[in-house]
């Protein structure tokens, strides 16, 4: 009976046991392993399209034509942007559809919720009126309609050829003044500079004939 007993006694101390690690257990807040994301969330592009050409509208009118091999349209970066890595042609149009102006870099950003462009990379712009710009850097504010650049700009108009390293000019580029300027030339003065090169060039051939047609002098006759 006493060992009866003693069974009895180990049993319901295995069964206290059991219950208390039970207890801890659930007490216990699991711990969830998650991997990290490959990419963070404002990395990853909402919209992309390939081979684009497309004209863009702001308020029913047309603005310009978008040209561009790779388009991404980002909406969880801040601020929200458009993202040309592949180059980007734009052809910008006037209120009654003409070309104002054609515009080329290799790379180019559009923050749509400030409405400014920035380009990147062999900017180019041409206008209507013959008007050339060329920089690494050209930024188009649409709210200001101005276009700035703060990098080494050459601008080249019908008669003048202008280059410094700050440039600023309406979106139409009819007002523009170029900075910190390291050359300022007149088409006259280069055209100046060619016809002096042609007469320095036909100089030195005149120097060049008289010095062959020069006879070269012989020693005295033979030593007897």
């Amino acid at each position: 009976m006493y060992r009866h007993f003693l069974m009895k006694l180990s049993l319901h101390h295995s069964l206290l046991i059991l219950f208390f690690v039970c207890f801890i257990a659930s007490c216990t807040e699991p711990v969830e392993h998650t991997a990290p994301a490959v990419r963070a969330r404002d990395s990853v592009a909402v919209m992309t399209s390939w081979g684009v050409n497309t004209l863009i509208s702001d308020s029913g009118v047309i603005k310009y034509r978008i040209v561009t091999e790779k388009w991404e349209v980002n909406e969880n970066k801040r601020p929200p942007r458009w993202i040309f890595e592949k180059g980007l042609f734009l052809e910008q149009f006037d209120e009654k559809f003409h070309v104002q102006a054609y515009i080329q870099c290799d790379t180019a950003y559009y923050y749509s919720q400030n409405k400014l462009w920035e380009l990147r990379s062999r900017v180019r712009v041409r206008t209507k009126d013959g008007l050339r710009f060329t920089s690494q850097e050209l930024f188009w504010d649409q709210n200001t309609h101005e276009l700035y650049s703060n990098v080494f700009s050459r601008l080249i108009t019908p008669d003048r050829t202008l280059q410094g390293s700050y440039f600023r000019s309406d979106e139409k580029m009819t007002r523009y003044m170029v900075s910190n300027t390291k050359g300022s030339f007149s088409q006259s003065d280069l055209e100046g500079d060619k016809n002096s090169s042609a007469s320095t060039g036909s100089d030195q051939d005149s120097i060049q004939k008289s010095q062959r047609s020069q006879a070269v002098p012989e020693r005295g006759g033979k030593q007897q």
